[in-house]
């Protein structure tokens, strides 16, 4: 057996952090002396703490390691090595995200040595006024999380294209995102994932068509809230109103862009004249 001193030492744990682990029924020490109240831990523990350095050296939060540890029994490789690959693909794209925003301090910097100021780019996003046509949608309505909003695209999206593949369904677009909240709220925000088919089935509605500011965001999501920014000056400005919901049209899929410049999105306010 090993005291709690001596495993800490060979993992490099602090026994603070054992000691909350144990807390939160993540890692408990094999045997604990009822007289003092010593910490041991057994050898094939050792095995065990490492996986879990592991794994938090991959990003993974103390909730998906005891999630994982919990059903370790059924867990087999295989359904590891796709935990592992989906955090792969995070890590990937968060780390795309991260030059994307180094490249783009470094375009910021350059343009005010120049005497540019540094919010000139709102400037130069394009709004077009558009007439749509309705789109028939299968969609699915959810409340997000701001913690949602970062994994939920898929998983939902993904619930449509298996609908769409089990049933037979003809698609005829790409991926369109609807907001329905009146405000942004981290605790929830009522969204709709919608994909374009010609069937009239259960979970399908018409999108209506009519006037539109259009705008389109050539880049990673993060841009998209200055795209928001200058439609709803321009809407402003022309004198028109929002009438339904905006929109967004994944023109290039997530799955589709290498890097996040690859990615292009169409931003559409349903609006009227004032």
């Amino acid at each position: 057996m090993l005291s709690i001193g001596e495993f800490s030492k060979i993992c490099g744990v602090t026994t603070k952090t054992l000691r909350y682990y144990a807390e939160i029924g993540l890692m408990n020490p094999d045997e604990i002396h009822p007289e003092n109240g010593y910490r041991y831990y057994s050898i094939k523990q050792l095995k065990k703490m490492l996986f879990i350095n592991r794994l938090k050296s991959y990003h993974f939060s103390l909730d998906e390691i005891k999630a994982m540890l919990e059903r370790e029994e059924d867990q087999s490789e295989e359904k590891l090595v796709t935990v592992l690959l989906r955090k792969q693909r995070e890590m990937y794209e968060k780390r795309n995200a991260l030059d994307y925003t180094i490249k783009q301090l470094n375009h910021d910097l350059l343009k005010m040595e120049k005497g540019i100021p540094m919010m000139a780019y709102l400037d130069n996003i394009e709004v077009q006024l558009v007439e749509t046509q309705p789109i028939h949608i299968l969609s699915l309505r959810q409340v997000m999380t701001s913690d949602d909003y970062a994994t939920g695209y898929r998983k939902y999206f993904r619930k449509l294209y298996e609908r769409i593949a089990t049933e037979k369904l003809t698609l005829l677009g790409t991926p369109i995102t609807i907001y329905h909240s009146p405000e942004f709220n981290p605790a929830g925000n009522d969204t709709e994932f919608a994909l374009p088919v010609a069937e009239a089935v259960t979970g399908t509605r018409d999108l209506p068509g009519g006037l539109c500011a259009k705008s389109v965001c050539k880049g990673p999501y993060s841009e998209l809230t200055s795209v928001y920014a200058r439609l709803r000056e321009w809407v402003e400005k022309e004198g028109y109103e929002l009438v339904r919901s905006p929109y967004e049209v994944y023109v290039t899929e997530p799955d589709h862009a290498s890097v996040p410049e690859e990615l292009v999105t169409e931003v559409y306010f349903p609006v009227r004249k004032k």
